[in-house]
């Protein structure tokens, strides 16, 4: 089953290459999806995909590319069918 995930990571994940790594990392687990800096110096990535290859993208997003210091991730996922979101935020 697909679903769809919204990923909100905070800390220093602009400048050093976030979205593009993030856009690679779709394709690598063959997500679709776009990754955009946030006005708040975050990053924010919506995906969609099988739940084993978002689960992957998420314990990326915990650490993200060589260069990048996450200090917060926060996440929801939502049914293809628009079931209600599950929220979760992980503080590393």
């Amino acid at each position: 089953m697909e679903k769809t995930v919204y990923i909100k990571v905070t800390g220093k994940v602009q400048g050093i290459g976030f979205r593009w790594s993030a856009y690679e990392k779709f394709v690598e687990l063959g997500l679709t999806g776009k990754a955009e800096n946030s006005k708040d110096g975050g990053v924010e990535i919506t995906a969609t995909g099988e739940v084993d290859k978002l689960k992957e993208l998420l314990r990326w997003a915990q650490k993200g590319p060589q260069g990048a210091k996450v200090n917060n991730m926060e996440y929801k996922t939502v049914e293809a069918e628009n079931a209600s979101p599950e929220e979760s935020t992980k503080e590393n």
